[in-house]
């Protein structure tokens, strides 16, 4: 590393201690959902592999999670793997679950946080699905930072299978559709949700510059404040995330009123 850089990764650092010296830490989002954008965009501006971009974005997770533990968040909801995803070259598909697949590992293994998937399992290969099973199971008892692991996860494919398992859980106990429709409510759909019992995001922050949902959290973000950052994921820094939370907290939220 050059003078140069030393400079530079030195005022970065000094400044981001500035951001978090003036952070109210009784204005931090209890949950952050991540869209962690940028990884192939990353690697080809960086000369690598596209798998190499993938294991360059979940090397950066632990840290983000790390920064996290360092203030109030209680959930962290991290999109890995989209139900599009799975229309991908099988060339870049098979190293990007298996990078996923140790992520999951890394993340049970860590011993702070709380693994939890949020998203369809029909879809997953076996493989997958015993990774994620195995890991909620080791990380049950752990009282950290709840990470919603979303792979296969689909915003609409969501609500569907709410929908799906509001009305096989109606009919197990009997219930005609005329009873279901007269006591369906939002209240009752959520209940049904792969993120039921938690609280809805308060922040979700989106890398590489792109400025859309993308079908994230469709449900749960109706209230929910975006920021949208310029930077590709792996190249995602705590200043980034710093900058995030102050912007949060800047926000008066209306939640529609």
């Amino acid at each position: 590393m050059n003078l140069r850089d030393r400079l530079r990764g030195l005022l970065v650092r000094l400044y981001a201690r500035r951001v978090e010296g003036h952070l109210d830490h009784d204005q931090v989002p209890k949950h952050i959902g991540v869209i962690m954008d940028g990884n192939r965009r990353w690697a080809k501006a960086a000369g690598s592999t596209t798998a190499q971009g993938h294991q360059a974005g979940a090397d950066n997770i632990g840290e983000f999670l790390g920064w996290c533990s360092e203030t109030d968040v209680e959930v962290v909801t991290l999109w890995l793997l989209s139900t599009d995803n799975f229309d991908r070259p099988q060339d870049e598909l098979g190293p990007l679950l298996g990078i996923i697949e140790d992520t999951v590992r890394s993340l049970a293994r860590d011993g702070r946080w709380r693994v939890h998937h949020v998203g369809a399992t029909d879809i997953l290969p076996s493989g997958m699905h015993n990774v994620l099973k195995e890991a909620e199971e080791a990380t049950a008892h752990v009282k950290g930072i709840v990470v919603n692991v979303a792979i296969g996860y689909g915003g609409r494919q969501e609500i569907a299978d709410a929908v799906r398992s509001m009305l096989l859980d109606a009919a197990d106990k009997g219930e005609s559709l005329d009873e279901v429709a007269e006591k369906v409510d939002v209240d009752l759909i959520g209940k049904h949700l792969y993120t039921r019992a938690q609280p809805d995001p308060d922040l979700v922050i989106r890398t590489s510059g792109e400025q859309r949902l993308s079908g994230f959290m469709l449900w749960q973000t109706a209230h929910s404040e975006y920021y949208f950052c310029e930077v590709f994921w792996p190249a995602f820094r705590k200043v980034d995330f710093l900058r995030a939370l102050r912007d949060y907290a800047a926000r008066h939220r209306r939640y529609g009123g």
